[in-house]
């Protein structure tokens, strides 16, 4: 606020030409001292500073007025209104507006609060919203209405405080206040009220009990406060002194109202208090969190808080939060049961949160996203953090074997700076849970049990938030030469979903995750350039693998995604750009088996199946046409004679002129396949796998087929079976539907 707002209006200060701001305002001050000390009314008289003999003529008529002033105090009065009260305050403490530009500054002022209530209506009660709230901001000028309000409704209530002298009392004090410290605030608001200062600080506690000084030089607002500390730790609240002012203003909206029914004051109300144009209130509502965490004094019931002279439950939480800071392994492991208690996946076929060891991430062709915990966290712009260290050993490594499938691995490691803030709150959530765990115990009354458990819901809401923007670090391991190192890319995640969804969605937009595949990409980017340079035709089992394995090689989500951009490259009308499909090579003969293009097709992954460069497709296409094809002999009449042979029936079949000599050579397929195959029982998963890739895939994918996989088991134990395992092994096989399953002694 400029210093024109500050300047007094002393009593009929209209009357009496002359004089400066100095020595009206220190005629006043004498005239206050002395009111004080005899208990009386504040009456303040302007002397004009060219007239300093009281003999003169306007000195005499100053103390004519005096006079009748003086006795009008002797005739009954009644207490002024609350809106009356701004007009007193007003024409008693502030020069009238006058000029132009004060009336423009007023006007731009008010307007600029009341689009901030309209624009952020949902941080601010209701009725600021309203166009009579305007006016009231109007009418107040320069002090913002929420400080009558908490004057007039609050503190009147007090036995001892009158509504207009112990409103004047304590508003000249606080102007006074303000003056000297050159207040820049564009309205006198609660959060403005200095009670650091000794005779403010007399003004707010004459009317309440003793033991409230210590309470507001701790809590509320002085040298060695707790608000004051924790702008100076944090500079986004200090640049705003958001904790001390959010602190003002609990106070002055609690502290008269500490016996009532009803009491404390409402987050809308404090913010009301605290939030000027230009400012944010998520700031005042990050700095009441804090001070709701930190204070000893400072109570909280959903969402009303005041504060109180009896030390709250918070003093203990406090404690208890140290303490389990010192077991870390404790906060750890409460960030990793939460980051688990997250069961979404996004496009990755699996996610494991903070692995133990290397061996814990299966090797195998599906991406996965490698969640670190909190042990090994990473740092922007730095080679050799923890969670670098780390995914290079698990990229590398499985267990002591070396790992194949490093195409198939993303990592997602929590930032070192925003850790440390969420292991506080951690501590904090488990402190508070303790407390409401031991409630009886500690012999909690209502207020502390209610406090406890919003600080409890409040923490794990933090908690939750605060695991959202610690997880930003996506980790990719690239190659961009074949012959080259390995090199990682860091990426930052948005803070606004679960670390696992934003991972997977940053994943597909960077590409470092493909969830949808295109035929002319795939030769793009991995046929030509690299892995049919010196071959015709590579088959689908290789080029899965090579797409697994190699980090300079497309990050293809699984094999779905690569059948069916095969799919769709040959089904393609100018399948000439992208391949051809073949169901298998001869290669005695030199010829693709099943050649299909420009053709839709079902694709299945096996060693068997091929894609063929287009241009050697064509070769052997334009080969077949030279050939001229054989017309079979068409059958008008019925058939004379059947054989059956081992894999083929002759029959003679008699054409139109009558002859029987033309043979069709019919070949009948077997219907049934039979098959066993000893496996070794310390690789059976090895071998299983196997057969169902080489074997099975290829009979299963047939139309109609019905396929039927029996497992025999023998077993010898020379020695014999012990009781224990006959007993687990029966009820395994009955659990497991064995159709049949015995003991026998030889």
């Amino acid at each position: 606020m400029n210093g024109s707002a500050y300047a007094r209006q002393l009593h009929e200060v209209n009357d009496l030409p002359g004089g400066s701001f100095d020595t009206h305002f220190t005629f006043a001050q004498t005239l206050s001292e002395s009111a004080k000390n005899a208990n009386q009314t504040l009456l303040v008289v302007s002397i004009p500073a060219s007239d300093n003999e009281i003999g003169g003529d306007r000195g005499k008529a100053a103390l004519s007025r005096l006079k009748n002033a003086i006795g009008r105090v002797e005739s009954p009065w009644r207490p002024a209104s609350a809106d009356e009260s701004f007009e007193i305050v007003r024409r008693r403490l502030f020069q009238p507006i006058t000029e132009e530009n004060g009336f423009i500054a007023r006007d731009a002022i008010i307007r600029a609060f009341a689009e901030m209530y309209q624009n952020q209506s949902q941080e601010f009660p209701s009725e600021c919203r309203e166009a009579s709230y305007k006016r009231r901001l109007e009418n107040a000028y320069p002090i913002h209405p929420e400080l009558f309000d908490r004057l007039y409704n609050d503190w009147s209530t007090l036995d001892k405080f009158q509504r207009t002298r112990g409103v004047l009392r304590l508003m000249a004090k606080v102007i006074h206040s303000l003056w000297e410290g050159q207040d820049k605030s564009l309205l006198i608001m609660p959060a403005s009220v200095p009670m650091d200062d000794g005779q403010v600080q007399t003004e707010l506690t004459r009317y309440l009990e003793d033991n409230w000084v210590p309470v507001i030089e701790k809590d509320v607002d002085g040298y060695n406060s707790l608000p004051l500390a924790c702008d100076r730790q944090n500079p986004n609240l200090g640049r705003y002194s958001a904790c001390r002012r959010v602190a003002r203003t609990i106070y002055l909206g609690s502290a008269p109202t500490l016996r009532a029914a009803n009491r404390g004051v409402e987050d809308h109300r404090i913010k009301l208090g605290c939030v000027q144009p230009g400012e944010s209130a998520a700031t005042f509502g990050d700095a009441l969190r804090r001070l709701t965490d930190q204070s000893t004094h400072l109570y909280v019931d959903n969402t009303r808080y005041w504060f109180s002279t009896q030390p709250s439950v918070t003093r203990l939480a406090q404690d208890r939060a140290e303490q389990i800071q010192q077991d870390q392994d404790k906060v750890w492991d409460e960030i990793i049961l939460r980051l688990k208690a997250d069961k979404q996946r996004g496009e990755f076929a699996g996610v494991h949160i903070a692995p133990g060891s290397s061996a814990d991430v299966p090797d195998e062709m599906a991406v996965r996203l490698v969640v670190m915990g909190p042990q090994h966290p990473h740092k922007n712009k730095e080679s050799e953090t923890q969670a670098r260290t780390r995914a290079e050993e698990i990229l590398n490594q499985k267990g002591a074997s070396p790992r194949y499938c490093k195409n198939m691995l993303l990592f997602l490691a929590p930032d070192k700076a925003k850790l440390e803030l969420l292991e506080q709150s951690v501590c904090q959530y488990l402190a508070w849970n303790s407390i409401i765990r031991d409630k009886e115990a500690l012999n909690l009354d209502v207020f502390q049990s209610n406090q406890a458990i919003t600080k409890q819901q409040q923490t794990d809401k933090d908690v939750k938030s605060l695991i959202q923007e610690a997880y930003i670090w996506l980790i990719v391991p690239m190659q961009p030469d074949p012959q080259g190192e390995i090199e990682w890319q860091e990426i930052r995640l948005q803070k606004q979903d679960s670390p696992i969804v934003q991972a997977s969605r940053k994943a597909v937009h960077e590409e470092h995750l493909i969830a949808n595949y295109a035929a002319s990409r795939l030769r793009l980017e991995a046929l030509d350039p690299y892995l049919w340079r010196d071959v015709n035709h590579l088959d689908l089992k290789k080029l899965w693998e090579y797409l697994a394995y190699y980090l300079y090689l497309p990050r293809i989500k699984n094999q779905q995604v690569l059948l069916q951009a095969i799919a769709q490259g040959v089904a393609a009308l100018l399948w000439n750009e992208n391949f051809a499909y073949a169901t298998g090579w001869d290669e005695s003969k030199g010829r693709y088996l099943g050649l299909k293009v420009a053709e839709h097709i079902t694709v299945t992954l096996s060693s068997q199946n091929l894609i063929v460069k287009p241009e050697v497709a064509q070769r052997q296409f334009e080969a077949d046409a030279v050939v001229k094809p054989v017309t079979p002999p068409v059958v008008k009449e019925k058939t004379e004679s059947y054989k059956t042979e081992k894999e083929k029936t002759i029959d003679t079949v008699i054409t139109e002129n009558g002859s029987s000599d033309s043979q069709v050579t019919v070949i009948v397929p077997p219907k049934r396949f039979y098959g066993s195959v000893k496996l070794d029982a310390l690789r059976l998963r090895r071998d299983v796998g196997q057969i169902a890739d080489e074997v099975i895939q290829h009979l299963s994918s047939l139309v109609d087929a019905e396929v039927e996989i029996t497992l025999e088991l023998q077993v010898t134990v020379p020695e014999g079976v012990p009781d224990n395992v006959i007993r687990t092994v029966s009820e395994n096989c009955r659990v497991l539907k064995f159709s049949n399953q015995e003991f026998e002694q030889e």
